[in-house]
């Protein structure tokens, strides 16, 4: 009576997270801070807000799953101001999916790209290590066989796309990207994203990028995105320039809005009205206030700017109470901290219990090796998405915690 793929589904890191501290409450009575989940505390703007407010006559009213023309209109128009993708090559009616969320749209991607062959090898669905769960729920539930592509410092943190084996790249049928990654805060550059949309093209499965955290980056220049690359290349084998690629964009990091449930996906015509097609069923639409205030988010330049400007100034807080120690770097995009802490879940467990931190041990985020060993073991991922002030009562406690520990890595 039950889907047996949900068998394949794990306890989520959170969950598994809750059962790691089940009776270790924390003894101080300090007010306890979460850095577990990617969840910014800052408040969206304030016109966003407003926009929502004043709407009190559509709540009767069934949102359309595709989203409002202008909200389209503005997704693209962001697409164009961020990357400098030509009018010509986006038509936001035909090219722009409006998303409850980009949980929603990269689950249903799976369900998009994923075609099981009567008979045939499983397909597989491509992602990094660590990863996020979301592609692995959504490989299993569309029937392809999750691949863990390891990660690394040599790697810059991305899959080594040359390492990937030839026959493993002829049953892909997804292949989820994120940049910047989660949890280590690396970009792909654009002849890394050319490269992962060139075996896409040449092999016939769909890249999907996850560009969730692109709009916070801490470099001179924005990072790479994936609809370049595929500016760069050019029309692919069906004709269009987004061939094979799909990219994924969502207001909760950006705006720090992730209650909005507002998201969009991009790719070319065909791609595009498939996922709607399969969308309408589900019909996960938000309502139309809250599009026409992610219209008016998405318009807007100058609130990232100084979300930008203040996720730079949590980093330098961490650097000044971190730096030099438990592998800390400053990562170019996000807002995590990927730290070696010797120990992953005793040192979650100390920081709960001693200092009312709750983090994310990095093993919960990474898929074992077949010998039972874990890279994640060593690592916490860190959220800095509360405000100022607390950020630095949490690294301050953070780091005296870490050092009683002894788990000081340069």
């Amino acid at each position: 009576m039950i889907n047996a793929r949900l068998e394949r589904l794990n306890d989520y890191p959170f969950q598994r997270l809750a059962d790691l501290l089940k009776g270790n409450d924390p003894r101080s009575n300090d007010r306890p801070i979460m850095l577990h989940i990617g969840e910014p505390q800052h408040q969206p703007p304030d016109f966003a807000i407003d926009i929502i407010a004043g709407d009190r006559k559509r709540w009767n009213l069934y949102p359309p799953v595709v989203g409002t023309p202008g909200l389209r209109e503005s997704c693209a128009g962001f697409l164009r101001r961020r990357y400098g993708v030509p009018a010509s090559a986006l038509d936001p009616h035909a090219q722009i999916a409006p998303v409850a969320g980009t949980r929603e749209g990269l689950f249903m991607v799976a369900l998009l790209a994923v075609t099981q062959s009567e008979g045939g090898p499983k397909p597989l669905a491509l992602m990094p290590n660590p990863f996020y769960q979301v592609y692995f729920g959504a490989a299993a539930m569309a029937g392809a066989e999750p691949v863990f592509l390891p990660t690394s410092a040599a790697s810059n943190w991305l899959p080594d796309l040359d390492a990937i084996p030839e026959e493993t790249l002829r049953r892909t049928q997804v292949f989820y990207l994120c940049s910047p990654s989660n949890p280590q805060g690396t970009c792909a550059d654009l002849a890394y994203w050319k490269k992962a949309l060139e075996l896409a093209r040449r092999h016939d499965f769909m890249l999907v990028a996850d560009e969730c955290y692109c709009e916070l980056y801490y470099t001179p220049a924005p990072p790479a995105g994936a609809i370049e690359a595929a500016l760069a290349l050019g029309p692919g084998p069906h004709g269009h320039v987004l061939d094979n690629l799909l990219v994924s964009h969502t207001l909760s990091k950006r705006s720090s809005a992730p209650g909005l449930r507002s998201g969009f996906v991009a790719g070319s015509p065909h791609a595009i009205a498939m996922l709607n097609r399969l969308r309408v069923y589900e019909a996960a639409s938000t309502p139309l206030a809250v599009m026409d205030a992610a219209a008016a988010l998405w318009d807007d330049d100058a609130h990232v700017e100084a979300t930008r400007a203040l996720y730079a100034r949590k980093y330098e807080i961490a650097a000044r109470l971190l730096g030099g120690r438990h592998g800390f770097y400053q990562p170019a995009g996000g807002f995590y901290l990927w730290l070696d802490v010797g120990d992953g879940e005793a040192a979650t467990r100390a920081l709960w219990s001693e200092a009312g931190i709750k983090v994310l041990p990095g093993a919960y985020l990474t898929k074992p090796a077949a010998d039972g060993s874990n890279f994640g073991k060593p690592y916490v991922r860190i959220a800095l998405v509360q405000e100022l002030e607390a950020t630095e009562i949490a690294l301050t406690r953070m780091s005296q915690v870490l050092d009683r520990l002894g788990t000081s890595r340069a």
